[in-house]
């Protein structure tokens, strides 16, 4: 993941672009990698971690009836999540993540490594669903941080 996080930010700064980060089921892991390293500063701008409910209707104005028809682990929530940070920062990329890193919290509908994460490029919004196939934590957070920065060079390409 150091490797992808490096190359992520050299060619953020290198484009000149900006970035911000909701995360929920990574818990600060996305961002904390991005800061690893001297100069991030130059490209990201803001890194929350919106683990509660509660923080994702406080922070990224998520309406609560929105949580409660479709929950915390949904498109619909990380779409919001992104809309929510774009208010809050103006940056060029913002990354929403949230899901179900286990080992407890899951239902039949919503199995452990279930994930989606949302990226918007200006107007450019790209929500996926990913089921990463571990029912370890960590693990299943180090995947989705590894989905964002592949992504993220996609999208910079």
């Amino acid at each position: 993941m150091t490797q992808l996080a490096k190359k992520v930010l050299k060619v953020l700064i290198k484009k000149k672009l900006s970035i911000s980060m909701a995360e929920s089921c990574t818990g600060g892991l996305l961002s904390s990698s991005l800061t690893n390293y001297s100069g991030a500063s130059k490209a990201v701008k803001l890194g929350l971690v919106t683990y509660s409910n509660e923080s994702k209707i406080r922070l990224l104005k998520i309406p609560k009836k929105l949580l409660q028809k479709y929950g915390a682990v949904s498109p619909e929530t990380c779409s919001y999540m992104l809309k929510g940070l774009k208010k809050l920062c103006k940056t060029n990329l913002g990354v929403s993540i949230t899901g179900i890193a286990g080992p407890h919290g899951a239902t039949k509908l919503k199995p452990v490594g279930l994930v989606y994460i949302g990226i918007r490029k200006k107007s450019k919004v790209i929500i996926q669903k990913f089921i990463f196939k571990s029912k370890n934590r960590k693990k299943i957070q180090n995947l989705t941080v590894n989905k964002v920065f592949k992504l993220v060079l996609l999208l910079c390409k």
